[in-house]
């Protein structure tokens, strides 16, 4: 169908009209805005209305600690601002005791003079987060040596404290709290020495005594037939000293050097002979003579008439010996001892 010239015309401008209609719609949807990721700019081009519809145009997905602004439900105009900041985790371990912090900054900047740090004061901190150790000086007491000094040490132990101060130990050396402690403000660290040595002492070994019996000697009396004599042993020793004091022993082995001889004493179980009673004198004139014993002044004496029982009686107590002194207590030709004497 033919349409006349004035119809076409008419429509040619209908379809200017459309055309240029659209062309401000889309030059009113078409926002340029300037978009910031953590310091990072860039210009973007987007139909949205809203934040969150240009963060989506840039793949930009927000976790839980990250901040953008303006919010991602503010709407958004041509020419608009937006900045967005990711979170990220910091864990700092202070002294052994452990914090974790959420955070948009992109540097770590620790102010703590003295304190010795994991990783550098201004270590740049991505989005994966950063663990820093945080060592804060202290002042320790340290003795070793015999002498005792105050030190300020950022050393996290005991064993990095000694190294640092120039103190070395041995294996078997005391260190007081312990090398593997963590060194705190105000601690006492102790080095106490060690040495051990090896001596040899010697040692008395008593001897025992055996008794025998032996029927040529009296009930009472006794008389040694082998003296005993001490022994002597050798002991090995290893001594623990701790700062120049003993304070353990402790014996390795022992060995005889000499045998003790062990005493044997014979005692007597021979039964002594009754007494017999001299016989009396009849009582007669003058011509019996008496004879008494010189220094007596009791006025008792001896019959000499019965002097031969006494010289058996001797005979058998001591072999007739009337001085002897047998060392066991008994005395003379009869064997008294000084009580019976007496009595």
């Amino acid at each position: 169908m033919l349409l006349s010239r004035p119809l076409r015309y008419a429509a040619h401008g209908a379809a200017a009209l459309v055309v240029v209609a659209g062309s401000v719609g889309v030059a009113h949807y078409d926002k340029s805005v300037d978009i910031s990721v953590d310091g990072k700019p860039a210009s973007i081009h987007v139909f949205g209305s809203t934040v969150a519809d240009a963060l989506a145009k840039q793949g930009i997905t927000l976790g839980e600690h990250d901040v953008v602004v303006p919010s991602a439900q503010s709407a958004i105009s041509d020419g608009d601002r937006i900045s967005v900041r990711y979170g990220r985790k910091l864990t700092v371990t202070v002294d052994g005791v452990t914090q974790e912090y959420w955070t948009t900054a992109t540097t770590v900047d620790v102010r703590a003079d003295g304190a010795v740090l994991s990783a550098s004061r201004s270590q740049p901190l991505g989005r994966q987060g950063l663990a820093l150790d945080v060592t804060m000086p202290k002042k320790v007491t340290l003795t070793a040596d015999g002498k005792t000094r105050t030190i300020t040490s950022v050393s996290p132990l005991v064993s990095d404290l000694l190294r640092d101060a120039a103190v070395s130990t041995a294996a078997i050396d005391i260190v007081e709290p312990g090398l593997q402690a963590p060194v705190t403000d105000g601690m006492n660290v102790v080095v106490k020495r060690v040495v051990v040595k090896k001596d040899t002492v010697k040692k008395a070994i008593d001897f025992t005594t055996s008794t025998t019996k032996d029927s040529s000697l009296y009930v009472g009396t006794s008389k040694t037939v082998t003296s005993g004599k001490k022994g002597e042993k050798a002991i090995s020793r290893e001594l623990t000293y701790v700062d120049g004091k003993v304070t353990k022993t402790k014996v390795v082995s022992e060995k005889v050097v000499a045998k003790p001889r062990n005493a044997v004493v014979a005692v007597g179980s021979k039964a002594r002979p009754k007494a017999i009673a001299p016989a009396s004198s009849p009582k007669s004139s003058s011509s019996t003579t008496t004879t008494r014993s010189a220094g007596n002044t009791s006025g008792a004496g001896i019959n000499l008439a019965n002097s031969g029982m006494w010289d058996r009686i001797a005979q058998c107590e001591s072999g007739g010996n009337w001085s002897i002194n047998t060392g066991n207590g008994y005395y003379g030709g009869l064997q008294f001892d000084r009580g019976s004497w007496l009595a």
